[in-house]
């Protein structure tokens, strides 16, 4: 039975430097196998139970996936939605819609500029130091929505 699981997190690049965490803030709430995190952390973290620390490796194959490079494409300038001097390494939504890509521009060629849609951590085994704050069943409700209510299951939805 999928459970509703609430962690914190600390996610490492492969030189162990930090990229994110969750400490000092709310922690994670997810419900296994809805794909509300990467398939990985969420394959490795069904078997732990709550109040266990613990470091997951997981493999960019099973995070956000390898680099496809059918995702780097050559854009006019003219065509791109930010204003102003572009410099590479910099990173911008493709578009208006809230569901548009961030893109990272790789290459400023005169007029033409190359961006790339994959994940900026497409490609990149990762670590993640996690304590799991709490774990429990799903409740019918929430396995029908597809995530995770409040602390019971019960009430409204997140």
């Amino acid at each position: 039975m999928p459970r509703v699981v609430t962690f914190h997190y600390t996610l490492l690049n492969p030189e162990g430097r930090v990229i994110d965490t969750s400490s000092g803030g709310e922690p994670i709430n997810y419900l296994e196998g809805a794909g509300q995190i990467i398939d990985g952390l969420d394959q490795r973290l069904r078997a732990v139970a709550a109040g266990t620390r613990i470091r997951v490796a997981v493999p960019a194959a099973e995070a956000y996936g390898l680099p496809d490079p059918a995702q780097v494409q050559k854009v006019k300038r003219a065509l791109l939605p930010v204003q102003g001097e572009l410099r590479v390494g910099e990173q911008f939504q493709a578009g208006e819609d809230r569901f548009a890509p961030v893109v990272t521009v790789v290459a400023i060629d005169g007029d033409e500029v190359t961006l790339d849609a994959n994940h900026p951590l497409a490609g990149m085994d990762l670590a993640f130091e996690v304590e799991l704050v709490s774990a429990r069943e799903a409740t019918a409700e929430e396995l029908s929505h597809g995530h995770p209510h409040d602390a019971d299951g019960t009430g409204h939805c997140q």
